[in-house]
């Protein structure tokens, strides 16, 4: 693979409140070179609602030589709300851009679920919800795809405006997205249960079509099982308007589990020729270890993170920051360095 990447969180933006609570730019640098250095990364997608934060981080990227994929992630936004995003990150991104640095621009993601006016469903969930019910998919997928990509064409011709690198869309395979307005195809991955049997031949599929390929999200959570509900694994966790507040139930941790579905669609990926992949995620902020808690309250349980975060301590490995790797950062580590 050409790059070997990682997605990086500076905070999820969903009715004015943010996922990551705390951003100190001192931080930030410090993990954006431990991905550079520890993880033998080439390159990382900078996700996030705040364009400041991603426009930060992306800077830092950036300097330290890294290939960022700059991506402005809304959820729940309107069309509008939307393009006024990605204009003010295309802005944004052209400027680093022409500081030299190697920018691809990631003009959204799986906004059929993230965002309202593509599938039936008020929120997410209902949209996820929706997709369980295959007939009624199959009624709806050509009006979803058109929708989708009338919405991106023009997302594509602002951002172009606005941008002079190569662009992309984080899709999902419902969208049918028409590949025609990007420089590069791809795709939010996971293998569950359900394809695990014809899943690499679904990867070989895709780079058939001819342009390059990049995976922009695969991974698994930390508790058994995990790797078998593929993108599903935070269905375990009950929310409120604050964000994430316990578990539904008990679950076995299970970091080993994590690493190897990792290095396996990492190995599926290289045989199948894809160009550019990145693991979901380097941690997920608001999904917090609670090593001393009840089971319920250990939300890390369902992050897809490589380190675990905790909320009262700093950690051991690094000892300047207030996580710990976990089994799966060992493997991307071992996997990217060759």
């Amino acid at each position: 693979m050409r790059a070997k990447g990682i997605s990086y969180d500076t905070g999820f933006v969903k009715d004015g409140a943010i996922s990551r609570k705390h951003f100190d730019p001192k931080m930030v640098e410090r993990e954006l070179r431990i991905i550079r250095d520890d993880l033998h990364c080439n390159a990382v997608r900078i996700m996030g609602g705040d364009p400041e934060r991603i426009d930060l981080a992306a800077t830092y990227a950036a300097d330290l030589g890294l290939e960022v994929w700059f991506s402005p992630y809304p959820l729940e936004l309107g069309g509008e709300e939307m393009l006024s995003l990605f204009a003010d990150c295309a802005e944004r991104a052209e400027r680093l851009r022409r500081r030299g640095a190697e920018v691809v621009f990631v003009a959204g993601a799986e906004l059929s679920l993230m965002n309202p006016g593509f599938l039936p469903g008020d929120s997410t969930d209902e949209r996820v919800a929706f997709l369980g019910r295959p007939h009624r998919v199959r009624e709806r997928i050509g009006e979803v795809s058109a929708r989708v990509n009338e919405f991106l064409g023009q997302a594509v011709a602002l951002v172009r405006e606005r941008f002079g690198g190569k662009v992309t869309y984080a899709s999902v395979p419902l969208e049918r997205v028409d590949w025609a307005l990007f420089d590069i195809m791809s795709m939010d991955l996971y293998r569950s249960a359900e394809v695990a049997d014809r899943f690499a031949e679904g990867v070989r599929g895709l780079v058939a079509q001819g342009k390059p390929v990049a995976i922009t999200e695969f991974g698994a959570a930390g508790y058994q099982g995990a790797g078998e509900r593929g993108a599903l694994g935070l269905e375990i966790v009950e929310y409120d308007e604050g964000g994430p507040v316990r578990l539904n139930g008990e679950y076995a941790r299970d970091e080993a589990g994590q690493a190897a579905y990792v290095r396996e669609l990492l190995e599926t990926f290289e045989d199948g020729g894809i160009d550019s992949a990145f693991v979901f995620t380097f941690a997920l902020y608001d999904h917090v270890h609670r090593p001393d808690g009840a089971p319920h309250e250990d939300l890390d349980l369902a992050s897809y993170g490589i380190v675990k975060v905790y909320e009262d301590r700093l950690g051991t490995t690094y000892p300047d920051l207030p996580w710990e790797p976990k089994a799966a950062f060992a493997t991307v580590a071992e996997y990217y360095r060759g």
